[in-house]
């Protein structure tokens, strides 16, 4: 596996550790467990606090994306799991531990110590999660070789991204004057964000830029004047054209989509009686590949620099098109984001997530999906890639991205899952 960061085989016996150089990665697939894996309640009930602590206002830092944290959690989680059964390859880090060793205990004791180290306002309840689950461990010899593995794989997995640019201060964006050039939006105009993370370093891919979209289409071409024109009609606020249904899923669409594909793999985990291996596997492959794809996705869209819908639309009379025309009281259905719009966020992450999720769990199957931006609407969906063309193409009846980003997020998506998924 060719990575940007350097993988390193830790041998711990007993207490001691001594390091070995040696290539790993991202396992293809689960090889027998040479001890029993247990049930994948542990990885479910940490990925379900992580989501409540990305939910609650002021505990994720402004400029750390929360991926990083959903990609850390898991890999540390998914390499305890390794150790301590002998599934499979690890992403970083194995740690040969005694034969006993529970790996309920190990993931467990990953999982806490990774989000203690990321939200240590969160300590206590943490800490009661964490306890409650290794008293489910009836061996106490067990439960502490796991507790000694699990503590070992999260220090290194941490010191490993100590220094990975996410701690970079963003440096400020300033705005475009030229047709197609980004500048802040309405309402808030905000200055553009995570303009920093396109130097974050990926987790599995080589480097950010690795599968970056091809350059813009022309503003007089035809493609980008038909693209303009179908954001223009169906992403207005006002729009005469937007389908009562279509109205629905922008705003169904409009939560953090990382969110989404999490919640997503929580039931479909749940429902399959997913052992403590695989569900380790799925969340890791998936939420590796997520972060991966925000950091591509911000590598280019930072490269480009395109104009929002909202922007190309009321400025249209300058883009040198003449079949696109400029409404100056346009405004989008939902709120700009505040960042470029090329490539688009929503297709990138999606598709990486379905790409992910339908290899492990086949291409047809049904799915119901809520969503934290509509409580208690529920949408159901035929196949993983249903779900990721629609949370996709919601983004243009929202107003906040063209066609033109939805086909070039679309295939660096695909790019970056398939990356991982063969790492």
């Amino acid at each position: 596996m060719t990575t940007s960061m350097s993988r390193r085989h830790l041998l711990v016996t007993g207490g001691a550790a001594a390091a070995v150089l040696a290539t790993t990665g991202l396992p293809a697939s689960a090889t027998a467990a040479s001890r029993p894996s247990g049930g994948a309640d542990v990885v479910l009930a940490w990925n379900r606090e992580l989501l409540a602590i990305v939910r609650t206002a002021g505990l994720q830092p402004a400029t750390v994306h929360p991926t990083r944290s959903f990609a850390l959690l898991h890999a540390a989680i998914h390499d305890a799991v390794v150790a301590t059964t002998g599934a499979g390859r690890p992403y970083l880090f194995t740690v040969d531990v005694p034969g006993h060793a529970a790996p309920e205990a190990a993931a467990a004791q990953a999982a806490h110590d990774v989000l203690a180290a990321l939200y240590p306002g969160r300590a206590a309840e943490l800490a009661g999660l964490l306890a409650g689950q290794l008293a489910g461990v009836p061996s106490p010899a067990a439960r502490d070789a796991g507790v000694r593995a699990g503590q070992l794989v999260a220090r290194l997995l941490l010191g490993l991204r100590g220094g990975d640019g996410s701690a970079a201060v963003p440096p400020v964006l300033p705005p475009g004057t030229a047709p197609g050039q980004y500048r802040p939006t309405p309402p808030a105009f905000a200055p553009a964000a995570f303009t920093h993370w396109a130097a974050v370093t990926p987790f599995v891919l080589d480097r950010a830029g690795r599968f970056r979209p091809g350059p813009y289409p022309a503003l007089t071409g035809a493609r980008y004047a038909k693209a303009v024109q179908e954001v223009a009609a169906a992403g207005r606020d006002t729009s005469t054209t937007r389908t009562a249904d279509e109205t629905v899923q922008a705003r169904f669409w409009a939560a953090p989509i990382w969110n989404h594909w999490n919640e997503i793999a929580q039931s479909v985990v749940a429902g399959s009686r997913t052992g403590l291996v695989v569900a380790a596997r799925v969340f890791a492959r998936l939420n590796l590949a997520v972060a991966d794809a925000v950091i591509a996705f911000y590598e280019a869209k930072y490269h480009y620099r395109i104009w929002r819908p909202v922007t190309a639309v009321r400025l249209a009379g300058t883009d040198g098109n003449p079949a696109t025309d400029g409404i100056e009281d346009w405004s989008s259905l939902a709120t700009t984001p505040a960042d470029p719009a090329y490539p688009g966020a929503h297709s990138v992450v999606s598709q990486a997530a379905a790409l992910v999720l339908r290899q492990e769990y086949g291409p047809r199957r049904p799915l119901a999906v809520g969503s934290e931006a509509l409580p208690g609407v529920v949408r159901r969906f035929a196949s993983f890639q249903d779900v990721a063309d629609e949370a996709g193409l919601s983004r243009i009846a929202a107003g906040v991205h063209t066609r033109l980003d939805h086909e070039a997020g679309r295939q660096l998506g695909l790019d970056v899952a398939a990356f991982v998924l063969r790492s």
